[in-house]
Order: C-alpha cells, then sequence, then structure tokens
C-alpha cells in the first residue's frame, strides 16, 4: 500500500540507495511513477506493506515502511532488491554498492569510492565538517535527524 512519505511514522523502517551519478527529470519521472507501482503491490506472506517513498537530490531513493501492521519478511526484502536491481540496469547506474560515499561540496553532490574518500580525508581535502550522507540510518528518525551530518557525527568519522 503506497502511502506519502511524509505520512509515515517517525520508527518506520528507511532503505536509502544512492546512485553514482544524478538521474535526468525525466528518468526521475519514470523512477517515480516505477517505485509508485511497486509499493503498491508490496507485500510480506499475503499482507500489504504501508511504504512510502521519496527521492533527495536527484540520486537517493528512500524508501520507507510502516512496520506496525506488517514487517518486511526476507521474501519482500528481496523483492526489493529484486526491483532496486531492475532499476540499475534500466537506467545504467549503480544503486546498491555501499562501498561509496556522497557527500556535499557546495551545493554539488559528490560520490566517491570509499578508498578515494580515505584518501582525501589523509589529505585534508575532506574535513570532519564536510556534509556526508549516512546510509546506514535504520529509522525515519534516524534519516531526519541523522542522514545528512558533518563527517564527525557520522561513522565517516573514523578516517579523519
Amino acid at each position: 500500500m503506497l502511502v506519502d512519505f511524509k505520512e509515515l511514522p517517525d520508527h518506520s523502517r528507511i532503505w536509502i540507495y544512492q546512485a553514482n551519478r544524478s538521474f535526468t527529470d525525466a528518468e526521475l519521472e519514470e523512477i517515480s511513477a516505477d517505485l509508485s507501482l511497486f509499493l503498491q503491490q508490496w507485500t510480506a506472506h499475503g499482507s500489504q506493506l504501508k511504504a512510502g517513498f521519496e527521492i533527495r537530490y536527484k540520486r537517493f531513493l528512500v524508501i520507507g515502511l510502516d512496520q506496525s501492521a506488517a514487517s518486511a519478511s526476507g521474501c519482500s526484502i528481496d523483492a526489493s532488491v529484486h526491483f532496486i536491481q531492475q532499476l540499475e540496469k534500466k537506467y545504467g547506474v549503480d544503486l546498491l554498492d555501499k562501498m561509496n560515499v556522497s557527500y556535499k561540496q557546495g551545493e554539488y553532490i559528490a560520490y566517491k569510492p570509499l578508498q578515494d574518500f580515505k584518501k582525501m580525508a589523509k589529505e585534508r581535502a575532506v574535513s570532519k565538517n564536510t556534509v556526508v550522507f549516512n546510509n546506514l540510518v535504520a529509522t525515519k528518525q534516524e534519516y531526519l535527524e541523522n542522514w545528512e551530518v558533518p563527517a564527525a557525527e557520522s561513522w565517516h568519522a573514523r578516517f579523519m
């Protein structure tokens, strides 16, 4: 069951998929339609899942699931990963590679392999004040409060 992302409670489970490039406006329209269709039909053991999504900075797909009525099962999580893999193929992007880091450079969103980010930290090209995206947040509340934070307040701090 598709719901407005803003309507999901703060305890909702969150999955964040970051793209290795920005999507075009046309791609964003298609992805929004595809996500809407997928979430309308997303189930766990025959029960409708109450889920919503938002797309941030033309590159982050954020799916939220209110688990108070029905929780995601192994099969439903597999279905969502399969859906994301289809988007990867359709648009020629990486969405599942967790070994990459996105961070802000002014208004621009930079995307680097983790090894490059570590090297940049060592060379002081990024600092503890660099705004990073902590895609490991697990709930909507964590997403709202701790997703877009200075590196010093994220797991990225270990490289500073």
